[in-house]
């Protein structure tokens, strides 16, 4: 397959998405038929410039991670992300990878989930996509790469974010994401990918380490997050999280009882949306 047919492919499946469908603004003049190519790299978190010359031709041999990327932006089916590895001359990720495939199916139900703050993790805790509810909630992630999406790195590394723990939450917090760390790892040995997460967390993080070596097994929960938003100050939200257990993903959802000045909060921040928000965070 040549860099041509892979254009042409994304080519042709951009033109298919309407902004509307990932929740886009769509007002204004647009020559697009689908998603612009800006529209497509924010969703991907890929260079508008790689995705042109990827159309174009001038570039070929994206990479494993952001052919995932461009399957789940661009929300293909099935048979359409395997097509799309083909066409970048890779085999698609085995089951002894972690899974980042987002079916259709599930891509149907997030769409219904438009008045909440909603995340899919795969199980390493890494982001794969966020509704603009999570970006306007949480600072939009759109500009974070590679490892910077992930909830662990960010963690135990100290990247911003507006989440606000007591020191007994963050203890269970961190205790928590080493221990589905370790089970991931033991469910998906020959992944490359997070054995290179894991021995990078535990050089650069005396925390992680401690914990790692300490061989907690287990899984990450959520149940309820104190949130610092620039605009509306502080909110706590019950987090709820769902597994699909037979594509190991995870689906967060941030909700508020009726009638709580959580509530009020949470529906002034889907009004201000992203609108001057700082410091991204997970």
């Amino acid at each position: 397959m040549t860099a041509t047919e892979l254009g042409q492919a994304l080519r042709r499946w951009r033109d298919r998405v309407t902004p509307e469908a990932p929740g886009l603004p769509s007002g204004g003049h647009r020559r697009a038929v689908g998603l612009r190519r800006e529209e497509l790299a924010l969703l991907a978190g890929i260079s508008a410039d790689y995705i042109t010359r990827l159309e174009q031709g001038r570039a070929a041999n994206p990479s494993g991670q952001v052919v995932e990327a461009l399957a789940r932006a661009l929300r293909l089916s099935g048979d359409e992300r395997a097509y799309l590895f083909g066409l970048a001359g890779l085999i698609p990720p085995g089951p002894d990878m972690v899974p980042g495939f987002i079916t259709p199916s599930v891509q149907r139900l997030l769409d219904r989930l438009v008045d909440a703050p909603v995340a899919v993790c795969d199980a390493v805790m890494t982001l794969l996509l966020a509704n603009p509810m999570y970006a306007a909630l949480m600072g939009d992630p759109s500009g974070l790469r590679g490892v910077e999406r992930n909830d662990a790195w960010r963690t135990f590394m100290g990247a911003p974010t507006r989440v606000r723990h007591t020191p007994e939450e963050r203890s269970a917090c961190e205790a928590g994401m080493v221990s589905q760390l370790r089970r991931t790892a033991a469910r998906y040995p020959a992944d490359r990918q997070l054995r290179r997460l894991i021995a990078e967390l535990r050089t650069n993080s005396e925390r992680f380490a401690e914990l790692w070596d300490a061989g907690a097994v287990g899984r990450f929960e959520a149940w309820h997050k104190t949130i610092e938003h620039p605009q509306v100050g502080l909110l706590t939200l019950d987090c709820d999280l769902l597994r699909l257990e037979e594509s190991d993903l995870y689906i967060l959802v941030y909700s508020a009882e009726p009638g709580t000045g959580a509530a009020e909060k949470l529906e002034l921040i889907s009004v201000l949306g992203t609108q001057n928000l700082v410091a991204p965070g997970l």
